[in-house]
């Protein structure tokens, strides 16, 4: 994969409770990329099995609306009873990936990578066709994401994600609105995922429902630091988040015209100009190549 190849773009994956039938019905509409079905956190214990039935029917109806967002499932996690039914159970031609979380070890990625081949096989699904996307939300994950990134290269996985609330618990932090104490957290799993030549991660939700500059404002840090993508917790995080991982019009603008006076610069053999006061080199070139790159996935995605 070039420098420039764009995956699939997801600016936006909104979480939704498994069990509130309504509120998944709801979510296909919110314009977010990508939906996540919670079948871990947001459902009690007497109802994970009676959940995990309801959901194939749902998801079957929607399968073939390619204007909708794909479909996770945030399975259970792998040291819990539920995980392996959940997997059978909701694989299948409607879901387009897994969100495992509380991955700490080496071993994880590797080993659902394996059952979920399986289950493709069984389903008649092409290899590689359910995405897996971890959650490192302990800080044994944190200490070992390095490696996990090092593990996750050779599989499906393309890219990761953290979760703050379980990983400040865990590590106990003052979770705040201004996330300063995530900061350093951030820069590992950014760094790790480009180390391993991941796709950018995506970054955790936020703390605050019922503000959205903030949301606005951490998204564009996280956005700055490497990360493409947040995961959101209600619908009107979907709009903000969207924006703040799209390149805007000037960025466009910039970049397209950076690109175009260093191919005529490089024709006469110069690697170094300048573009509206600006110095302008070599990877100064591939920043503004990926940014386009970026707006083509995005525009094709939506089309």
């Amino acid at each position: 994969m070039s420098n420039y190849d764009i995956i699939k773009p997801l600016r936006s994956l909104l979480f939704v409770p498994g069990n509130h039938l309504e509120k998944v019905e709801k979510v296909f509409k919110s314009g977010a990329d990508a939906v996540i079905l919670d079948l871990e956190d947001a459902v009690a214990i007497k109802d994970k099995n009676s959940t995990r039935k309801l959901l194939p029917t749902l998801l079957e109806k929607h399968s073939n609306d390619i204007s909708l967002p794909i479909v996770y499932v945030r399975v259970n996690g792998l040291d819990t009873d539920y995980c392996f039914e959940d997997l059978t159970t909701l694989v299948g031609p409607y879901i387009s990936g897994v969100m495992l979380p509380k991955v700490e070890e080496v071993w994880q990625i590797p080993a659902l990578d394996w059952l979920l081949t399986q289950l493709e096989k069984k389903e008649n699904l092409q290899n590689g066709s359910i995405d897996l996307l971890p959650i490192i939300e302990t800080a044994k994950g944190i200490a070992s994401i390095d490696k996990i990134a090092e593990s996750a290269k050779s599989t499906r996985v393309k890219r990761l994600t953290f979760g703050a609330g379980d990983l400040t618990t865990d590590m106990n932090m003052r979770w705040t609105v201004e996330e300063n104490e995530l900061h350093h957290i951030r820069g590992r799993v950014a760094l790790a995922c480009n180390a391993s030549q991941l796709e950018p991660p995506i970054d955790t939700v936020y703390l605050r429902l019922d503000d959205d500059d903030g949301f606005k404002s951490t998204a564009i840090k996280s956005r700055d630091l490497g990360f493409f993508g947040k995961l959101c917790i209600h619908p009107k995080q979907v709009p903000i988040a969207n924006e703040a991982f799209t390149p805007t019009a000037q960025e466009i603008q910039n970049a397209t015209m950076i690109v175009s006076a260093f191919n005529e610069a490089e024709k006469k053999g110069s690697a170094s100009i300048k573009v509206n006061g600006r110095f302008v080199d070599y990877p100064v070139v591939s920043a503004a190549k990926r940014t386009l790159a970026l707006m083509k996935a995005i525009s094709k995605d939506k089309v």
